[in-house]
């Protein structure tokens, strides 16, 4: 029996849809559901040859499992140890690299540690020129966490002074500072497995009001073909198999605003009747590629950028 387990939070529509649309296959050899934890042991077997995970990136149990179900054998969707090593400004690096243009930006060390760091552990750093990163990127600039999403801990800033007092607030969050782009057009372009994409018009807001434009055609052909190329290779070069990537469109080039969305907002009150169907089917499609015909196989993301060596 292949059994496809899915890891969920506090969303429904989605991680439903999905085991109802794999079980609603009747295929007496495949079986989707809900995976149940509840402590595990050193090298425990997994019962699953593949997890889709919703949820591991904010239950620190969750992540220690799924590196277990790794090592034995279980494809993981998205694969735990490369989220663990995640963060914006390398995926604007990486994207760069691949020839995809990215905005001016900065990542500055923190405001604040964990306790028992103290000034000697910091010996490294200089005092930050915040005058320099604004000149760099332009004033208004984005002051954002290197780490997260959602549009949380995320500032317009106008002036140094406003950059210094928004920088004051971030705690112990890693912030980047970010060339502002006004855009003349923005999508968000899901990218599942290393092969199936969909680039849909999306209106950004905060506090998860952002909306998906209804109308798959309002994006001509062109445009589409480069945003869904350009979000598989950067899951080909990640090694992600769920993703949503964002793209300012300005005179017609594509800007990469948002690179690294792990666990994409994929609920039906967002995509809709026009792009939810998409998602469950092709997220099921690639469970189940993933589940019969065997993982992908290893890549190291270096080999794909041909950046110089000494």
């Amino acid at each position: 029996m292949i059994k496809i387990g899915v890891l969920r939070g506090r969303e429904d529509s989605f991680p439903n849809a999905l085991i109802e649309s794999i079980n609603g296959l009747g295929r007496d050899d495949l079986k989707a559901e809900f995976v149940m934890l509840g402590g595990t042991k050193l090298n425990e077997p997994c019962p699953y040859q593949v997890i889709i995970d919703r949820i591991g990136h904010e239950v620190p149990y969750y992540q220690v499992y799924l590196k277990n179900a790794v090592l034995q054998g279980c494809y993981v969707i998205n694969n735990p140890f490369w989220k663990a090593a995640d963060d914006k400004f390398f995926g604007y690096a990486v994207a760069e690299k691949l020839g995809i243009d990215q905005p001016k930006t900065v990542v500055l060390p923190n405001v604040a540690y964990l306790e028992d760091i103290n000034d000697q552990s910091l010996r490294n750093l200089w005092p930050i020129d915040f005058e320099a990163a604004a000149q760099y990127v332009g004033l208004p600039a984005i002051l954002k966490p290197a780490f997260g999403g959602g549009w949380k801990s995320v500032h317009k800033v106008h002036s140094v002074e406003e950059l210094r007092a928004r920088y004051s607030e971030s705690g112990q969050l890693t912030m980047l500072l970010q060339e502002l782009i006004e855009w003349d057009d923005y999508i968000r372009c899901f990218a599942l497995g290393q092969k199936y994409a969909r680039a849909i018009r999306y209106i950004p807001r905060p506090m998860m009001m952002g909306e998906y434009v209804q109308d798959y055609d309002v994006i001509g052909p062109e445009l589409r073909a480069r945003s869904e190329a350009a979000a598989l290779q950067l899951n080909r070069v990640l090694g992600y198999d769920m993703n949503a990537v964002e793209f300012a469109v300005k005179d017609g080039r594509l800007i990469g605003i948002d690179l690294t969305n792990h666990t994409p907002d994929m609920d039906r009150v967002s995509l809709r009747e026009a792009h939810f169907p998409w998602a469950v089917e092709t997220m099921a499609k690639v469970a189940i590629e993933r589940a019969t015909e065997g993982p992908v196989p290893p890549q190291s993301w270096d080999r794909f950028l041909h950046y110089p060596r000494s």
